[in-house]
């Protein structure tokens, strides 16, 4: 491992996304943070905005005060439709520069999917294709080859890691899957206020993107992508009043021969080298308390009371392994640190 430590710019260093990853790079062994950007509170202390963080680095600044020659990585965690500006505006000049970005602009394989799905027209379509997806626990080795790389969303990343294993071992049918994903209002950004009317925000429970949300095209195309295969899913998150953590579950119809063993432990075999995930014992019970704040996700396979049906629960921290920590997860598989440094339970919380 090089003793040179990885000079990184964060853009949006101030939302709830940002905050969390400025907290594990500011404690990652092998980063020099050089820029914390925002458009508002310029010249302020990140410690400003989260006690938990260390107030001698960088105050906020603007995006025009980075001095590109600088930077080796830069992480972008902005509304969906402005890290592509960003990246295209500076991707040719600077070669050497690689990008871990937070937002959808490059989840979406499709230009026209991705104008469908957000109302957006993409401003770097041919930059597209020269960027890759990244679960960190289905990252290939050509992840290196890549100086985009595009951080999936948190409902997906708590579907795909589950789900994936048992459909490429066909243990079970591809039809009629039911996906019931339940979140932090976290997910929603600082501005969930504004962008829902419903009474009682914080006291109360609603569905949302109902038939539509838009992590239905990523979910789809992960899924295809990695089994070959047309999976018929219904997914529909809902928000809960709480403030980080995400409870998944996965309702499956077995294939004949199969069973809830079965999945449990193909997950077991498939993850046994995966620091972070962890297959519970069979039929436990599981909620987002345990994962909470950290990188970690939790599977916990289960009967139902028909017998040729289970339901598979999936727990991690939205802004966590859902966000920030899949990103320094992937920033330290592509410049081959241990893929554990600086997210372990220790050592973020230290």
């Amino acid at each position: 491992m090089s003793k040179k430590k990885i000079r990184v710019a964060v853009i949006g260093a101030t939302g709830y996304t940002g905050l969390d990853l400025v907290l594990l790079l500011s404690k990652h062994k092998k980063i020099n943070l050089k820029y914390l950007c925002a458009t508002k509170n310029l010249g302020k202390k990140i410690s400003y905005f989260d006690k938990r963080i260390n107030s001698r680095l960088p105050r906020i600044s603007s995006v025009t005060k980075i001095d590109w020659e600088e930077v080796d990585l830069v992480f972008l965690s902005l509304p969906n439709g402005e890290a592509q500006k960003i990246i295209k505006k500076n991707y040719s000049k600077y070669k050497n520069i690689k990008y871990i970005d937070l937002s959808a602009d490059f989840r979406i394989k499709s230009k026209h999917e991705y104008k469908k799905n957000y109302n957006l027209t993409h401003k770097a379509p041919r930059l597209i294709n020269k960027s890759i997806y990244s679960v960190s626990e289905f990252a290939k080795k050509n992840i290196k080859k890549y100086r985009i790389i595009s951080n999936p969303g948190c409902y997906p990343t708590s579907i795909q890691i589950p789900l994936i294993p048992v459909i490429k071992k066909n243990l079970v049918k591809l039809k009629n899957i039911i996906i019931d994903s339940k979140s932090g209002y976290s997910g929603a950004g600082k501005n969930f206020e504004n962008k829902f009317n419903h009474k009682n925000l914080y006291s109360s429970s609603f569905a949302y993107g109902i038939k539509s949300h838009r992590h239905i095209v990523e979910i789809d195309q992960e899924l295809t992508k990695h089994t070959k295969r047309r999976i018929e899913f219904t997914f529909n998150p809902h928000l809960l009043p709480t403030f980080r953590g995400i409870l998944t579950s996965i309702y499956l119809e077995l294939k004949k021969n199969s069973s809830a063993s079965k999945v449990r432990a193909e997950l077991i075999k498939y993850y046994r080298k995966k620091y972070f995930v962890k297959i519970l014992k069979l039929n436990s019970n599981i909620g987002s308390g345990n994962v909470l704040n950290t990188n970690n996700c939790e599977i916990s396979v289960c009967n139902s009371r028909i017998k040729n049906k289970i339901i598979v629960f999936c727990a991690i921290d939205n802004l966590v392994k859902g966000a920030s920590g899949q990103a320094v997860q992937n920033m330290n598989i592509i410049y081959k640190f241990p893929e554990t440094l600086g997210l372990r339970w220790k050592e973020f919380c230290s």
